[in-house]
């Protein structure tokens, strides 16, 4: 019997394409307490933060009350969002991922999961919104873990699901998911359509440029 496999996903810039949905939410919550929204590659820079970690980068200079007006203000927003809209709009999922995740879903021996920056009540919206709910058997959210690239949630889908880090892998856009793997004792993979380059992703054993290849680099890990 083979021995299972374990592949973690990030969401934002590796599954969906969110940025509408992330530069409105965060252009919002900036409105609400009147202070002036970053540029837009700065907010792209700090997905896949927790909020919290990713609004003391955003405004280094606001006090937490300020910052913690802004979480509340994002999450708000985002989850109208979620509510006025299709995520097939909004946050458009990237060619080929869905056929993917069902074909990694289809193999007996792989288990998926998610690791994500998001709350638990904006990763549900998705998962609803694209009817993805029996894929994943274990999701990690930035509520009940420190944010990324802290090790916690790999380290929680591996004792989940009791795969071995030498069976695991993360897929992920930023350089948060690639030092979180390797902080977790796990090999990554760098997709190159996300929100960041993929020099800042460097340590990551392996890149593709199309969802078509995650299987190829997968065998190749796993013979």
């Amino acid at each position: 019997m083979s021995a299972l496999r374990l592949v973690v996903f990030d969401v934002d810039g590796t599954l969906v394409d969110s940025q509408a949905d992330i530069l409105a939410a965060m252009r919002h919550a900036f409105d609400i307490i009147g202070y002036p929204a970053p540029e837009c590659q700065a907010v792209l820079g700090i997905v896949g933060l927790s909020l919290d970690v990713a609004m003391a980068r955003l405004a280094p200079d606001l006090d937490n009350r300020a910052r913690e007006a802004l979480v509340q203000g994002y999450k708000d927003s985002y989850m109208r969002r979620r509510a006025d809209h299709d995520a097939s709009v909004t946050s458009p999922m990237y060619p080929f991922a869905r056929e993917i995740l069902d074909r990694l879903h289809a193999e007996p021996e792989v288990l998926l999961g998610v690791a994500t920056g998001k709350s638990n009540r904006g990763l549900r919206a998705l998962i609803d919104g694209y009817a993805l709910n029996n894929r994943f058997v274990t999701m990690q959210t930035a509520d009940n873990h420190p944010s990324k690239p802290h090790p916690s949630m790999l380290l929680a889908t591996m004792a989940e699901t009791g795969v071995a880090p030498q069976d695991a892998v993360m897929v992920g856009d930023t350089s948060y998911d690639i030092e979180m793997a390797q902080a977790a004792g796990m090999r990554s993979v760098g997709v190159s359509w996300g929100y960041h380059s993929r020099d800042a992703m460097g340590r990551a054993n392996a890149f593709i440029d199309d969802f078509r290849e995650l299987p190829a680099v997968l065998d190749g890990f796993w013979g």
